[in-house]
């Protein structure tokens, strides 16, 4: 699997400017990732129902980025690679309004306080109105967007790919405050989105850190390191925090590649329960429960409280898939194929799939009111929910 997700490398090194550049010595010129999982048949799957789907423009465009659903309210927002931005009605699927931007958008949209922000591969934050996506403003970041903007009242907390964190007035997009941040030789092709609540900005970084900003200054209120590199290559010392940090009930859950899957307490970054295991998807929390993707694509559910291993689901080994999502009884995955997989939250097993899209799923499933949406990679957006029995 380490073969594979190399391949998502960003190269941050003085005089070094393309992969291309380290590309036959790191990969070895084959790819020797071993197939995905066969499916198996579900006996009595779980009868899902569609609401409705729709196609937005060219989706990711094959690239690898960051576009994911938001819902604010009554609407739906979602963007494609090629500036796309698309309101729906959260219930219909109808279209409320788009517009093309003409920006290539590598991140987004994030939403709140009247606001659609998108990032782009052209270092730049673009915020619309989510009345009717007028164009309110457009500035310049430190280098492309690969994580979400997030709203935070009066201000839009933005991370770029170079590792720095900024915070914008949602106003006019004027900057309030940046923390610099350099990030190792060697990352993996990613940004995680800082979690934000309550004036706090959680931010997970490339040299496997976690760090607690104020939303409203900039300074960091504390950072721990969640796993320290080891080995003697900077392949073997990468501990990037893609997947998304979560706050639920004062913690955050975190987890690393090569790493972690940690609990850190949200007031001063005092450790909880860790536990070793490599992830660079993410993670999912419910009431009783953490859920997390590892490198290999098992499915864990872990003991909120301790960490400990309630169950492991391996039966969609090496089938990348994405960050899961808790959703009534059961846990959210899409894959590399296009079908979204609900796991029982009591002990993992498959319990239903449907295929989305034949490009494959990237995305985190979105969850809101019984209703999970799935944006797949070539555009396709689609609305279900359990079937009434």
């Amino acid at each position: 699997m380490k073969q594979k997700l190399v391949i998502l490398l960003s190269v941050w090194l003085s005089g070094c400017s393309t992969l291309g550049d380290w590309g036959e010595s790191i990969l070895g010129g084959e790819d020797n990732a071993e197939p995905p999982a066969p499916l198996v048949e579900i006996e009595a799957p779980v009868p899902l129902k569609k609401l409705w789907d729709i196609s937005v423009g060219v989706g990711d465009d094959k690239q690898f980025i960051n576009l994911v659903p938001a819902i604010d309210g009554d609407q739906l927002f979602i963007a494609d690679r090629e500036g796309r931005v698309v309101a729906l009605d959260v219930e219909t699927g109808k279209q409320r309004w788009s517009v093309k931007t003409g920006v290539a958008v590598s991140a987004g949209p994030g939403v709140g306080e009247g606001l659609v922000l998108v990032g782009t591969s052209d270092a730049e934050v673009l915020a619309l109105s989510a009345v009717d996506g007028t164009e309110l403003w457009k500035v310049e970041v430190s280098s492309e967007v690969l994580s979400v903007p997030q709203v935070d009242l009066d201000k839009v907390i933005v991370q770029t790919a170079d590792g720095n964190v900024a915070a914008l007035d949602a106003e006019d997009g004027e900057q309030r405050w940046i923390h610099d941040r350099s990030i190792p030789v060697l990352t993996l092709r990613g940004t995680s989105t800082p979690a934000v609540q309550h004036g706090v900005v959680v931010v997970g970084y490339a040299n496997g850190k976690l760090a607690a900003l104020s939303a409203e200054q900039g300074f960091a209120a504390w950072e721990t390191s969640i796993t320290i590199p080891k080995g003697s290559s900077e392949i073997d010392r990468m501990v990037d925090i893609d997947g998304d940090p979560i706050i639920v009930g004062g913690a955050v859950y975190v987890t690393t590649y090569q790493g972690r899957v940690a609990v850190v307490d949200i007031q001063n970054g005092n450790p909880g329960w860790t536990r070793d295991m490599s992830s660079n998807a993410g993670l999912g929390v419910d009431f009783s429960q953490v859920y997390v993707t590892d490198d290999q694509s098992h499915v864990w559910g872990l003991s909120r409280s301790t960490g400990a291993s309630e169950w492991k689901q391996e039966e969609l080994y090496n089938r990348g898939l994405t960050a899961p999502e808790p959703y009534e009884d059961y846990i959210l995955v899409g894959d590399a194929e296009g079908f979204v997989h609900l796991l029982s939250r009591y002990d993992g097993h498959v319990a239903a799939r449907v295929k989305i899209d034949g490009r494959g799923i990237t995305a985190r499933p979105l969850v809101s009111d019984g209703v999970f949406y799935v944006y797949g990679n070539s555009g396709k957006l689609a609305a279900y929910r359990l079937a009434e029995k």
